[in-house]
């Protein structure tokens, strides 16, 4: 999304703060000028807090210790080269401390399958951005099949998540001159053929939802201008996206629209005998692609007879007749009480169901010849997280990830996805029996058992006095699962800390329903399952209030922010990380009005009636005693408004409490875009933590 203009945002304010003729809520806001993102009185305000937190935290010899520690770890030549298939290449970015931008290389199958692949490098990055005086940062590539010679890149300047599109040939290595070139924006494109794209991006006035992002889709011919490509398809400007839908696989190509009329509907039209056909499919869905004319699509209602959370592969032909029945409808997977469906990977001839079975991961193979479906479960991974790394359209190869907590990342390999061989792995960084790794359960106050790890070293002691670092996120049905403990959290736990993961609510770790049980009046109940885990930490006596931090990030900034004011008695630590926290106003900033399906209309009376009890922003007094919160943020993040973070850190400071606040300038959403970034600001949450939880 383009960021709003000065007159935008202060139009904004007025609607927010000023007296309302037609019932809309009255709330007022003395911190709007910290949403003016380049503004020069805010961003004095962002340099003098970030200088007080550098003096405070970055003038040490642990701090530089530290620093060097992690970005030894991040710029590790030690790491998997993650694979992308393409015809007879394996492609993969790579980032380095001699590569800070990174490379986008490819090598032959047969070479990445070796010990030491013979990469070669298709674009650098740096090199790019000096040539071009551009802070790029990569966003990733689309190839058109089968060849894969004619690539659209994605490059954004400085990290957001707005990007430019240019085309690439792979053979001479350059851009296209005279090729296909989308200035930034949130846009998204796929090839229809090599002279056409479906393209949704900013168009021009009005073609930008409430959201942010484009309404419109349209066929665009290479050598016309852009504004000048044909009109496919308009959303309204309430929607919250209009993609394209692209599939061009061995055995047969469709093309259209996904349509999202809110953040968790879709509306598939496929353009058929020239006209663009809406299918008649359950709105609350999720596609992953066709498979030889079936459409594969997960539902998260009830649907047909088939429950919530069942994978289906539904006949094309059919959904364009208007004539689906259930019983021309292959239902793949069916949930049970601890398995659920987590992704879904097509290659040319076989199916990957990647399936969390009580937050472990399992693969299951499906294969359709002629009109026999052949099922069979990928065996030989039993202790770890499985999942799929890396898949094909256009052949049967696959690759596997497995790993633990404790056991390093193993990669394999199969060109037929039944015979898999180990072919790449992390090396051992540390020695697993050193820790303990559990799994226990808490009991949210509305009697659900919430399940959680926790992670520490096997000597740790029970005393109620373990500095431990309690993490969450519970939304967007997004499922934290078991993945090799990383730089920061080994050191955390190495100098005597305790890691503990919550599955709350509002994640995906059982399936649709474990989402939908906190959406929107519901919200409450995430943050009372992470205060069941933190509140069982102490009564266990791993930890105490003095001894107990949280950290979380974007969804979960608001999951800390919403705990910690309504609980600060149990925390001495607060990391509230590129968050939402102004819950009155986040669906007027950037990309917030995307998530009013998530979390409830504000403008509602019903609705703000309960967003209000637990939005941060409007929950925090003077007369309260708060732990010293540590948030942090981006300048060009692009998706939630640094605004957020800045104007609680403000009000809190305001109001007499003590708070941290530091804002990368760089980074986007991630608010970091290179590993020097990385390391430096994990640094900072490293030296708060033992100031607040062990000194």
């Amino acid at each position: 999304m383009k960021r709003k203009s000065l007159i935008f945002l202060i139009t904004l304010a007025l609607i927010g703060c000023g007296t309302s003729n037609n019932g809309e809520i009255k709330v007022e806001d003395p911190y709007l000028w910290l949403e003016e993102v380049e503004g020069k009185k805010a961003l004095e305000w962002v340099e003098s807090q970030n200088k007080l937190t550098k003096e405070r935290y970055s003038n040490n010899p642990r701090f530089n210790e530290t620093y060097s520690y992690l970005l030894e770890d991040y710029n590790s030549v030690d790491r998997i080269p993650y694979p992308s298939i393409r015809g007879e290449y394996i492609y993969n970015f790579w980032r380095d401390k001699n590569n800070i931008r990174g490379l986008w290389r490819r090598a032959s199958i047969d070479s990445y399958k070796s010990e030491n692949p013979k990469w070669e490098t298709i674009l650098d990055i740096d090199l790019l951005a000096e040539a071009e005086n551009k802070n790029w940062v990569w966003r990733g590539s689309d190839c058109l099949a089968p060849d894969f010679t004619k690539c659209l890149i994605s490059l954004s300047n400085g990290g957001k998540d707005a990007s430019v599109v240019r085309e690439f040939d792979i053979t001479t290595k350059s851009f296209v001159e005279g090729g296909f070139i989308s200035p930034e924006a949130k846009q998204n494109s796929s090839w229809l053929n090599e002279n056409q794209l479906l393209i949704a991006t900013d168009f021009g006035q009005g073609t930008m939802n409430e959201s942010g992002y484009a309404r419109q889709v349209r066929v665009w011919t290479r050598g016309e201008e852009l504004q000048n490509a044909k009109l496919l398809f308009e959303g309204n400007y309430e929607d919250i996206f209009s993609f394209p839908f692209s599939e061009i696989r061995p055995d047969g190509n469709y093309y259209g629209v996904l349509e999202g009329p809110t953040f968790f509907t879709k509306v598939l039209h496929i353009y058929h005998n020239n006209e663009l056909i809406k299918l008649d499919l359950p709105l609350k869905m999720d596609i992953y692609g066709t498979y030889k004319n079936l459409l594969i699509i997960s539902i998260a209602q009830e649907w047909l007879g088939f429950p919530v959370g069942s994978l289906l592969a539904v006949e094309i032909e059919d959904a364009l007749k208007g004539d689906i029945v259930s019983n021309s409808i292959k239902m793949l997977f069916m949930p049970s009480e601890t398995s659920f469906l987590r992704n879904v990977s097509i290659g040319s001839d076989q199916i990957l169901v990647n399936v969390l079975d009580n937050i472990k991961g399992k693969i299951i193979h499906f294969e359709k010849i002629g009109k026999t479906w052949f099922e069979s479960n990928i065996k030989g991974f039993d202790e770890d997280m499985l999942s799929v790394a890396g898949s094909d359209n256009w052949s049967n190869r696959s690759f596997l990830e497995s790993e633990s907590f404790t056991q390093p990342t193993g990669l394999y390999f199969s060109e037929n996805s039944k015979e898999y061989k180990k072919i790449k792995s992390l090396p051992q960084k540390f020695d697993p029996t050193k820790y303990e790794v559990e799994q226990f359960f808490s009991e949210s106050k509305d009697g659900t058992k919430i399940p959680y790890f926790q992670i520490s070293r096997k000597d740790m002691i029970a005393n109620s006095k373990n500095p431990t670092l309690l993490y969450g996120y519970g939304g967007f049905e997004i499922s934290l699962t078991p993945s090799y403990l990383s730089a920061f959290t080994t050191k955390w736990i190495d100098d005597g800390g305790v890691y503990v993961i919550a599955n709350i609510r509002g994640g995906g770790e059982y399936g649709p329903k474990w989402h939908q049980s906190a959406l929107k009046a519901n919200r409450q109940r995430a943050y009372d399952d992470f205060i069941s885990v933190a509140e069982e930490l102490i009564e266990r006596e791993v930890t105490s209030p003095r001894n107990l931090g949280i950290r979380g990030g974007s969804n979960g900034g608001l999951l800390v922010g919403a705990v910690f004011t309504q609980r600060p008695d149990l925390f001495n630590a607060v990391i509230c990380a590129v968050p939402l926290l102004d819950m009155y106003r986040y669906d007027k900033l950037l990309a917030g009005a995307s998530w009013v399906d998530e979390y409830g209309d504000p403008d509602n009376e019903d609705e703000w009636e309960y967003i209000q009890k637990y939005s941060p922003y409007q929950n925090v007094f003077s007369n309260q005693d708060y732990p010293e919160v540590y948030f942090y943020t981006s300048t060009k993040d692009d998706r939630v408004h640094p605004g957020h973070a800045r104007k609680m850190a403000k009000k809190m400071l305001d109001q007499g409490h003590e708070v941290i606040y530091y804002e990368n300038v760089e980074g986007g959403h991630s608010a970091a875009s290179n590993y020097e970034q990385s390391a430096f600001m994990s640094s900072l949450q490293l030296e708060y933590l033992i100031d607040k939880l062990k000194n």
